[in-house]
């Protein structure tokens, strides 16, 4: 076979064979980009607006770590928490192999608490 006979398939399984351009990973979740989070990871709880999803990362904004949820359902219902420590400004990136769950909050808390 010469290279002058591969077909377009070919030559895209060839250049992601070696490392060529590969079309971008379709993320079927239910993440929603721009939607404000809780998620609680196997260490610790963070807050923040979905910015970005890679396959092994969730990037946040206007993030915070929660020390202190309070009472947890009305954490979740009413966005308040009983100690919030603000990441600074910028973005934050969460593993996604140590999320153990998330839910959708009306806003991420930026003051100290």
């Amino acid at each position: 076979m010469s290279i002058d006979d591969l077909t377009i398939k070919e030559a895209r399984e060839l250049a992601a064979l070696f490392g060529g351009a590969v079309a971008p990973q379709r993320d079927d979740s239910a993440w929603e980009i721009g939607k404000v989070y809780l998620i609680r990871t196997v260490t610790m709880i963070d807050t923040g607006k979905l910015v970005g999803i890679t396959p092994q990362e969730l990037i946040l904004e206007d993030a915070a770590w929660i020390a202190d949820t309070g009472r947890f359902s009305d954490a979740l219902e009413n966005a308040t928490f009983g100690e919030v420590e603000p990441f600074p400004n910028g973005k934050v990136i969460l593993g996604r192999g140590a999320i153990i769950d998330a839910v959708q909050i009306k806003l991420s808390p930026r003051s100290k608490k």
